[in-house]
């Protein structure tokens, strides 16, 4: 019984010390790990910026807005630019030379009033390769991750098909348009463990055992017999 106690009390230390993990992080404003999310979008948006450098430098220059639509789902829209004769041309150069393409957003939050607070602290920054941006015709799949609290913390981009396969893009394939699909994914809050049904459960199993004879006489038999062979041993 005193072995419960003891595993009670490492369960309760435990549930209270990862509440106050997911309590300390800056965007989370507060809100308890088990509380629904109600992030308000009032309808604002964002630049999308893009690099692409035959030197790898990174020199980002504008790709298209993102577009956040008010209400209770995490709605976004990206309205994007068409690549110009040069940024063709250069995007190209940049495959050939198995270069990098890179995107990034600014760190913002969903809620209202806390956008100007979030956009001053800089960018979230992914990227490709550029090999797999033209094979794939500038089709891509961008994913902004947020936590809980609605404050963006992660941009991922990916390409249809994902790979650099080697196959050489003709001039007159279209790479002035992108064919993007965006969207927003928030965290999914983890059921809270049940520690008190989990503790009497294992309450009732010791007991089970103590009220056993035959579990009692076997456990009895078996140090006797090790007992015999060792005394056989030292004989």
């Amino acid at each position: 019984m005193a072995t419960m106690r003891v595993l009670s009390l490492i369960l309760s230390v435990l549930s209270s010390v990862t509440l106050l993990w997911t309590q300390s992080g800056e965007c989370n404003n507060g809100r308890r790990s088990g509380e629904a999310v109600d992030t308000d979008f009032s309808g604002f948006s964002v630049p999308l910026e893009h690099s692409f450098e035959v030197d790898d430098v990174p020199r980002f220059s504008l790709r298209g807005v993102l577009q956040f639509r008010g209400g209770r789902e995490h709605g976004v829209y990206l309205a994007q630019n068409q690549l110009s004769e040069k940024d063709r041309n250069t995007l190209k150069d940049v495959a050939a030379v198995d270069g990098l393409y890179r995107i990034r957003v600014p760190r913002v939050s969903l809620q209202a009033d806390r956008q100007t607070e979030r956009q001053a602290e800089g960018y979230l920054t992914t990227f490709v390769r550029a090999c797999s941006l033209v094979e794939s015709h500038l089709s891509d799949v961008i994913t902004l991750h947020t936590d809980v609290s609605g404050c963006v913390v992660g941009v991922s981009i990916v390409t249809i098909p994902g790979s650099c396969r080697g196959i050489e893009v003709e001039d007159e394939v279209d790479l002035e348009v992108f064919n993007t699909t965006i969207s927003v994914v928030a965290p999914v809050t983890a059921p809270v463990p049940e520690t008190a049904p989990y503790i009497e459960r294992m309450e009732q199993e010791m007991e089970k055992k103590g009220k056993n004879p035959q579990e009692q006489k076997s456990f009895f038999a078996k140090y006797v017999s090790i007992f015999i062979s060792f005394s056989m041993t030292l004989v």
